[in-house]
């Protein structure tokens, strides 16, 4: 399908990151270290800023902290194409697979949904450490999207 042809977002980074300040403050418990940076067709890009409490022995970002990551960078793509009403969107699958250790350092995600219905969505995220073109891990995931209540 042409990149065109692709749906797009109805919500903007800067909604989102307002949507998610509101609704989901947790998130940034602690500090905020994970941020939306892009969003478009079918796509979304988050950071983890990775602070000294997503590191594992070793200086290595830890397994958790970069699930988080990769789960929350899909459910935001979810939320910038169908909007706020899919804030009740809720995992039910993801399957990371950990390929290199990404050294103490920011990590970026780049999601892209493979399917966006009424009540289910599929996501991909492959994640980087800053500056490296190698991913250090890979996630699919799929989530229900409640119907809107009337």
């Amino acid at each position: 399908m042409p990149k065109s042809a692709l749906p797009q977002p109805v919500m903007s980074v800067a909604e989102i990151e307002t949507l998610l300040d509101e609704a989901f403050p947790q998130l940034h418990h602690g500090g905020r270290t994970v941020m939306v940076e892009a969003v478009g067709p079918m796509t979304a890009r988050l950071r983890l800023i990775a602070h000294e409490r997503h590191l594992r022995p070793g200086g290595t970002v830890s397994g958790p902290a970069m699930f988080t990551l990769a789960d929350v960078g899909i459910w935001v793509g979810i939320l910038a194409h169908n909007g706020p009403e899919s804030l009740a969107a809720v995992t039910t699958n993801l399957n990371i697979n950990f390929l290199r250790k990404p050294p103490h350092g920011d990590v970026i995600v780049d999601c892209r949904l493979l399917k966006l219905g009424k009540r289910l969505a599929v996501g991909e995220a492959t994640l980087y450490s800053e500056g490296s073109a190698e991913p250090v891990a890979h996630a699919v995931g799929t989530y229900a999207i409640p119907a809107a209540r009337k």
